[in-house]
């Protein structure tokens, strides 16, 4: 799996894990508070995961989007260190993309 198709399936993935905890958010308003102290109660622990939840994703989120800019910086510097390999590199990479693809 390429660098971008696997970018495009985390994202998708992070998509629906909003989409899920806002559809949770909704429930639980829709619900109100109405019912019994059972009910409130596990209104209000389902209310608190649904907020640890979200406080994870958004810390998953920003690690993900750290570790993207340290290796894009560090790709960056390693280009500009050695643009003879890189560009060595590229051609030899596009080479075998296109031996791959004219078998099909």
């Amino acid at each position: 799996m390429s660098d971008s198709a696997f970018a495009a399936e985390k994202e998708r993935l992070l998509q629906d894990v909003r989409q899920v905890l806002s559809s949770t958010e909704d429930l639980l308003s829709t619900a109100g508070d109405e019912g019994s102290d059972k009910a409130r109660a596990l209104h209000q622990k389902v209310a608190e995961n649904l907020k640890l939840a979200k406080d994870r994703l958004h810390d998953a989120e920003q690690l993900v989007v750290g570790k993207a800019k340290v290796a894009a910086k560090a790709t960056d510097q390693y280009v500009h260190d050695n643009p003879w390999k890189s560009i060595g590199i590229a051609a030899g990479v596009g080479l075998l993309l296109g031996v791959l693809i004219s078998r099909r």
